[in-house]
């Protein structure tokens, strides 16, 4: 059975069902409102209206969620997340646009930081890896290089063979 939770987003209700997706509103609204998906496996896709979709996604999946906004003087919110969705009932963090929550591997915040971590997630992907089977540990270690100022480690084909075999022989 799927209940129905509502949440108030810019004057308009939205609806979210209850079950174990983690669901992800997106809105483009030209020049003003950008949300969007930069990689991420969604397991269906809600189309709300010409400017708002929502994108949902199994538990532990791995997705990045950029948003971007602007007014009449400029840029005013670029963020980059890149999130976890949870399973029903565990711990998480509360994310604007994303329902119930997610675990935070990675969070930015200033277009300069933003477009680091976007040119690192082309870097991961021109090696030929799929950016949402990338070590957690991995965006995390991206996240706090970048709030430190300091040097990026890429994520290359080895690391990414020796996260894999860590899998396997995990229990």
């Amino acid at each position: 059975m799927t209940s129905v939770t509502t949440s108030r987003a810019r004057g308009h209700a939205l609806s979210f069902p209850r079950d174990a997706l983690t669901h992800v509103e997106l809105t483009h609204i030209e020049k003003r409102v950008e949300n969007w998906i930069r990689f991420g496996h969604e397991a269906q896709e809600q189309i709300l209206d010409r400017r708002r979709r929502i994108f949902s996604f199994r538990p532990g999946s791995v997705f990045a969620f950029v948003r971007w906004a602007a007014n009449d003087f400029g840029t005013i919110v670029s963020r980059i997340d890149i999130l976890r969705a949870v399973v029903p009932g565990e711990p998480c963090q509360t994310v604007p646009f994303v329902r119930p929550g997610a675990e935070i591997l990675l969070r930015v915040a200033g277009w300069p930081k933003v477009e680091q971590v976007l040119r690192h997630i082309d870097g991961v992907e021109e090696a030929g890896i799929d950016a949402c089977t990338v070590a957690p540990d991995h965006w995390r270690h991206v996240g706090n290089r970048l709030n430190a100022g300091e040097q990026l480690r890429p994520y290359t084909m080895a690391r990414h063979r020796a996260w894999l075999r860590r899998q396997e022989i995990r229990p």
